[in-house]
């Protein structure tokens, strides 16, 4: 049986409010949502998945607008991969802030 941690709840919220969101749902502030709900995923990233986490946001947001192309579903499919684009940056832009701000930080362990 597979435990619902707190990545995998945030996950799974950010991807229904993308898939609502982009169908044409009106949802307020749903972009805010996304950022902040990827910020969080962000913050409880492991150090192992720093890269990955940015590459899948630089990856979607560089590719979200190819899906427009596909016939009758693609304007749907494009919304749904910004959306998602937008948690996967705001979890890339806490990953990157935090390690800009640990190299700031003089280390602890030098003192």
């Amino acid at each position: 049986m597979t435990t619902l941690n707190i990545d995998k709840t945030i996950g799974l919220l950010a991807l229904l409010i993308a898939v609502i969101a982009g169908i044409g749902v009106t949802i307020p502030y749903s972009v805010l949502l996304l950022l902040v709900l990827g910020g969080v995923h962000g913050y409880h990233a492991s150090s192992e998945s720093h890269v990955r986490v940015i590459v899948t946001a630089l990856a979607i947001t560089a590719f979200a607008n190819a899906l427009a192309v596909v016939p009758e579903a693609g304007v749907y499919l494009e919304a749904i991969a910004v959306n998602l684009g937008k948690f996967a940056q705001g979890a890339a832009l806490l990953i990157i802030l935090r390690n800009f701000y640990s190299h700031l930080m003089p280390n602890k362990a030098a003192e």
